[in-house]
């Protein structure tokens, strides 16, 4: 096989145009197989494949700067730069990480899984290399149609172009992010820029203006008017109103055509130039191609000769609690909306677009743009609910803070993935939300333990009209209340009733709290437990309760310093006054960026699973009888 033989992108500019052909099949092949083992993006990876080729013979990393944005379409960068051999532990435990990574590879810049910063990036580099007298090395952005949907992309173009700071920035058009892209742009580029009246037209205008003998300020004004009649008809004038050179489309899956646009690219030395590249997400796998909603663009396991088949979950999913409470909702007030910024599926939206599509809004890869449009439907007043994933939100925690929060806006935010989220790393897990959501005055936040508590607090969510409210849950099943199991309004739940240690869980956290429990007991500690299922405001019924034990424990699924075992531990010295009343401990993750691994394997490793709580709080019970 040629991919045997490709150890780094130098091995690439050997092959002639038949051996890149083969190659081309044998990268998608090789991507199906490995993905279908580990899961991973895929739509994404298989689209990229020819792109990612040309941009690596034409430039020279590491020397020349590649920068992908978003990560999900770096398999193909992975492989030609020396990692095939470590695709068999892809996202897995102490593997190779499914997005570029600073330590494996020099050949990689940045971990870039949060979308629309690759311009920025670009534009701070390419000032280095300029400050740095460095003219022989180049800056390229590869960056998704749906990344330019993105607020910060377009703050990089600005400066970009008014700089004339040197960068080739790679359109990479698929028409998707992760559902279809949110944006009239590149499709108008590609629509208007090829319609061949526009090109007969300016053609035709070019061969008056040079063979007409014409004065300066006549011929001046028929280039104006060419220019005006490129901006009504012309979408790429928009680049270069901001300073930006643009060529294309071209053909994102002829090698040929690529190397030609991208060496042109790299040749032009006024500034930045976009090349914008058309290419079909999923190309080359028939299961993926034929995927209307993202083209696999993520999967789990899979066999790759039938592609991913729906697997019905053992226990219902948090997801599908919210999704049917939303759609409740909705029947009952006709003023609520829903918006999500590019995830419709992901977030379990998808069932109330089709039902009210005039009450849907997908905004496209840009969360801060999305809250504060929230802030401005509740002015109005709608009554929103954003749907995000967890991670996501911090993107946007000053339009929580100051757009919704300061002006006591009744926006709902509903936050999937909270937690440690598992396989795509550091930039994914959702452990920053509590810390956050609890600096916001005036916001209730929500902890389901189950998936009834999604339900009866997304009801008691509409009820709440002063100010923002948050419900976060985690990926996956969600456990099963019996009855009585589930409690009402602001209050919190006495799940067991017990002496000297009362433990505080949050959220999801309570099945591995009450196992902890039945080893706590076992040692002879009888612990109270109670699920908060509300952290802001915290119930003070549960907290008169919990400062008559000697040990107070929070368990939680976020970082520890901020998070809600704080917000506990200054209510309790409240009550009494600081150095009286019971010994608090905190338990959650720490303040460190949490690598990718297998969710269960990543609490066990933390000591967050049941074993290892049972074990932190007796040692803590130990310190006290000690004096220490």
């Amino acid at each position: 096989m040629l991919l045997d033989k490709i150890n780094s992108p130098a091995d690439l500019r050997a092959l002639n145009e038949d051996q890149l052909e083969e190659l081309c099949a044998e990268i998608r092949q090789f991507i199906v197989e490995s993905v279908s083992r580990t899961g991973g993006h895929l739509g994404s990876n298989l689209g990229a494949v020819e792109l990612t080729l040309a941009i690596h013979r034409v430039f020279e990393s590491p020397r020349d700067v590649i920068l992908w944005d978003t990560g999900h379409q770096a398999y193909v960068h992975k492989l030609i730069t020396g990692r095939r051999r470590a695709f068999e532990s892809l996202r897995q435990r102490n593997g190779l990480s499914g997005y570029p990574n600073r330590r494996e590879s020099e050949h990689d810049w940045i971990e870039n899984s949060h979308a629309s910063t690759a311009l920025s990036y670009a534009y701070g580099i390419s000032a280095g290399f300029e400050n740095r007298g460095e003219d022989h090395r180049t800056v390229v952005a590869v960056i998704g149609d749906g990344s330019l949907t993105g607020g910060m992309s377009f703050e990089a173009l600005n400066n970009l172009g008014h700089r004339r700071q040197r960068a080739v920035i790679v359109l990479n058009d698929n028409g998707r992010s992760y559902a279809p892209t949110v944006s009239r742009l590149s499709s108008a580029v590609s629509r208007l820029r090829s319609h061949p009246q526009y090109v007969k037209g300016r053609i035709r205008l070019a061969e008056v203006l040079e063979r007409v003998p014409l004065g300066g300020e006549v011929k001046r004004g028929l280039v104006g008017a060419a220019a005006a009649m490129r901006e009504m008809w012309e979408p790429p004038a928009f680049f270069e109103t901001l300073g930006v050179r643009y060529t294309g489309p071209v053909d994102g899956h002829d090698i040929a055509a690529l190397e030609s646009a991208l060496r042109a690219a790299a040749a032009y030395d006024q500034g930045p130039i976009v090349v914008h590249v058309l290419t079909q997400k999923g190309r080359g796998y028939t299961p993926a191609e034929e995927h209307t909603e993202n083209h696999l663009h993520d999967t789990g396991l899979f066999d790759p000769l039938t592609g991913p088949t729906s697997r019905p979950s053992v226990l219902p999913e948090f997801r599908s609690a919210f999704t049917s409470s939303l759609l409740a909702a909705a029947a009952e007030h006709p003023e609520l909306v829903a918006i999500t910024a590019a995830m419709p599926g992901s977030t379990g939206l998808i069932p109330f677009q089709e039902r009210y599509p005039d009450r849907f809004f997908d905004v496209g890869i840009a969360e801060q743009h999305a809250v504060t449009a929230a802030a401005g439907m509740a002015m109005a007043g709608l009554r929103p609910v954003v749907a995000l994933y967890s991670t996501f939100l911090s993107r946007a925690f000053d339009q929580v803070e100051y757009d919704v929060g300061l002006h006591h806006m009744p926006v709902i935010f509903c936050l999937d993935r909270s937690g440690i989220t598992g396989p795509d790393g550091p930039s994914h897990h959702g452990v920053l939300d509590l810390s956050l959501l609890l600096r916001v005055p005036g916001m209730t936040v929500f902890t389901p333990s189950s998936y009834q508590e999604l339900e009866a607090m997304f009801s008691t969510a509409l009820a709440i009209t002063e100010g923002p409210v948050a419900i976060r849950w985690p990926k996956g099943a969600a456990p099963q209340a019996g009855d009585g199991e589930v409690g009402s309004g602001l209050n919190a739940r006495r799940v067991e009733t017990g002496d000297r240690v009362c433990i505080i869980s949050v959220g999801c956290r309570l099945a591995d709290v009450r196992e902890a429990a039945d080893i706590l007991r076992s040692e002879g500690v009888q612990p109270t437990i109670w699920d908060a299922r509300v952290v802001a405001p915290l119930d003070r019924a549960m907290l008169r309760d919990a400062f008559t034990h000697d040990l107070v424990v929070t368990v939680e699924d976020g970082i520890r310093v901020g998070g809600v075992g704080s917000a506990v531990a200054d209510s309790l010295s409240r009550l009494s006054g600081p150095g009286r009343g019971p010994a608090t401990l905190n338990i959650g993750t720490p303040v460190e960026y949490l690598e990718h691994g297998d969710p269960n394997l990543l609490r066990s490793e933390l000591g967050l699973d049941s074993t290892g709580l049972a074990a932190t709080i007796h040692k803590r019970l130990l310190r006290l009888e000690s004096g220490s």
